[in-house]
């Protein structure tokens, strides 16, 4: 895995995005390449790794219709 690839993994679940859900993403060709491109996008807009992973986290979330509180930190 490259270290883009890598950095918004990590970026992602320091937002308590679940590590299936990100796998999941992260095993489909076309869902990892909007996500890369769109966090590419957001970055040279001037946008910064945490808000980036911030506002990506939330679209996750919403989409599929989980309570960012409901999942325990490990």
């Amino acid at each position: 895995m490259d270290i883009l690839k890598l950095s918004v993994y990590e970026r992602l679940r320091d937002f308590n995005v679940p590590a299936a859900v990100l796998d999941d993403i992260f095993a489909n060709q076309d869902d990892l390449n909007i996500l890369i491109k769109s966090w590419q996008d957001l970055q040279s807009g001037g946008m910064t790794q945490d808000e980036i992973a911030s506002k990506v986290s939330e679209m996750i979330f919403n989409e599929l219709d989980i309570d960012p509180q409901s999942i325990e930190e490990k």
